[in-house]
């Protein structure tokens, strides 16, 4: 009988030391080594040395045969290692260490710490939807205007987390003017508006638990476009406040669609994110989905345990194998 580590798929692991939690917490790297060794895993451990520099790695990953690619970082990371693996049959793992965490909150995919390299072992594979915007790929939700101008500011941060994402918001809510936009969403919907942010999400929320799109899902072939007419210090608060509750869509200020493809019209040229990622963009951005285009490693349902396959167990991390 072959051994275990002969049976696991090549895997990488890479860990990107800007991220929220790993600033704090640089152990996690040897942690992952650890459970490299433990598991006897046929996989490398590597650290991110500059941006972009793990989309660079997942793509050497997938040139020498690795057939799982796990980010041990934020949203971010998970952007940038995805966006290589996008269309492939190789799998991407998560450790969720940024300051949100949209996807991983979303799928349900534990902190380190708290079961997330269990995760890989116990979990199975699922495909999910991506998003393109612009021509760049994102996983959890992209945005203009205000939305886009908090990114660029909170990238710019040496502290993150929550307590900063606040303060930065409101910092940058002083003085800033909204644009007037134009949405055509296939279908035919159309809407006309000045407004302050317009984000487009994959997955429900941004992270830490702040709901931009209620009800919004990774693998139903659409994406879930939110517009913020106004934000005023009068109505930021309740904002928040429904933010926090899943309950965005029963503001005055909100318009809310759903469709596959978008295409948002404003003035001029401005700002884009992606996943958090911040580049200039043109006045027309194109936005659409792609189906069922990542694979991905998520906990089993509760109960499940381990997949049995032939009467063998095999782990989440071998599964993304088959």
């Amino acid at each position: 009988m072959p051994s275990r580590s002969a049976a696991m798929p090549r895997a990488r692991f890479i860990f990107n030391p800007r991220s929220g939690h790993n600033a704090r917490n640089p152990w996690l790297l040897e942690r992952a080594r650890a459970f490299v060794a433990e598991h006897r895993l046929d996989a490398d451990v590597v650290a991110t040395e500059r941006p972009r520099h793990a989309t660079e790695l997942a793509r050497r990953a997938l040139d020498a045969g690795c057939r799982v690619v796990v980010a041990i970082g934020g949203d971010g990371t998970v952007n940038e290692v995805a966006s290589a693996l996008v269309g492939t049959d190789a799998a991407l793992g998560l450790v969720p260490c940024g300051s949100g965490n949209g996807l991983g909150r979303h799928l349900g995919i534990p902190g380190p710490g708290k079961g997330a390299f269990r995760a890989l072992l116990d979990g199975h594979v699922r495909r999910i939807d991506t998003g393109l915007a612009d021509g760049h790929v994102f996983i959890n939700a992209m945005g203009l205007g205000f939305d886009a101008e908090i990114s660029a500011r909170f990238n710019a941060l040496s502290t993150r987390g929550l307590p900063a994402y606040a303060r930065t918001t409101l910092k940058a809510l002083l003085g800033y003017r909204r644009d007037h936009y134009v949405i055509r969403a296939e279908g035919g919907a159309e809407v006309r508006t000045p407004a302050f942010l317009v984000a487009v999400a994959n997955s429900d929320q941004y992270g830490n638990d702040c709901y931009i799109a209620p009800g919004s899902r990774v693998d139903d072939g659409l994406l879930d476009l939110t517009l913020v007419r106004r934000l005023t210090c009068f109505n930021v608060l309740p904002l928040a406040e429904r933010l926090f509750t899943k309950r965005i869509d029963g503001s005055p200020s909100v318009v809310r669609l759903r469709a596959a493809r978008f295409e948002i019209e404003r003035p001029g040229p401005g700002l884009l994110h992606t996943d958090g990622e911040v580049r200039e963009c043109e006045s027309v951005v194109e936005v659409a989905v792609r189906p069922a285009s990542l694979r991905i490693v998520v906990p089993a349902p509760a109960g499940a345990g381990s997949t049995r396959v032939s009467g063998e167990t095999r782990s989440g991390i071998e599964l993304a194998s088959g």
